[in-house]
């Protein structure tokens, strides 16, 4: 069964296209041309991945993320227009796993939707039934949770992922480079402050700011001590 991605952009020419190239790759794509249309498509039609544009009318994307955040972990790709960090982080700050800035190539799009896609897929097929236990971080890869100092700790999918994988190269730097290639499932883009994003965010919600390591100039070091 083909997984179903909802399209949420006001630009009618790129719904079009964004359409035609993911229902080549035999995808199902629903559309929507507003927040409040595409908050309902999600919520009726309960998409494996949405695609999500920053500028809206009315109800703008922060927004629509927002609202969504409080009720699906659904994979989303944010497309912003502006080349300011600050929409990006902004977009990733309220929950988006990845994000585009306009204009992009609807093939690199269509490779992100593939690896996030896999990813999801291969996780769901195929699940990780070890403990990773550390002096103060113990993460369940079978039912997907962590607990800082016995309390649990709540993580979205893609922070999930990169904390994981950090955790398993214990006391080894990975780039950001290979922390996209791990976690996100591509190669290197150039959109590397994906990483710094979502690494501040799990650093945020475990509590202890030294259990993950800036190595600066290459990348992060998961430093919790095993037991």
């Amino acid at each position: 069964m083909s997984a179903r991605i909802l399209v949420i952009d006001d630009e009618q020419s790129i719904i079009e296209i964004v359409q035609a190239y993911l229902e080549k790759e035999g995808y199902e794509v629903i559309t929507a041309m507003d927040g409040q249309s595409g908050l309902k498509a999600a919520k009726v039609q309960k998409p494996d991945l949405v695609v999500l544009d920053i500028m809206l009318p009315g109800m703008d994307g922060i927004e629509v993320l927002a609202q969504l955040r409080r009720e699906s972990d659904v994979y989303v790709i944010m497309l912003t227009a502006k080349a300011e960090e600050t929409d990006k982080i902004v977009g990733l700050s309220v929950g988006a796993d990845d994000y585009l800035t306009k204009p992009f190539s609807p093939r690199e799009l269509v490779a992100r939707v593939k690896a996030a896609l896999r990813r999801l897929k291969s996780g769901a097929a195929l699940p990780d039934e070890r403990t990773l236990a550390f002096d103060h971080v113990r993460i369940d890869t079978g039912s997907r949770k962590v607990w800082v100092d016995d309390e649990p700790v709540e993580l979205t999918a893609i922070e999930f992922d990169l904390l994981k994988t950090l955790a398993e190269h214990h006391g080894r730097v990975l780039s950001r480079e290979q922390l996209l290639e791990q976690v996100w499932g591509y190669d290197y883009y150039g959109e590397i402050r994906v990483v710094d994003v979502h690494i501040g965010h799990i650093r945020q919600k475990l509590g202890h700011e030294n259990l993950i390591a800036t190595v600066r100039g290459v990348g992060y070091r998961f430093e919790d001590q095993g037991d």
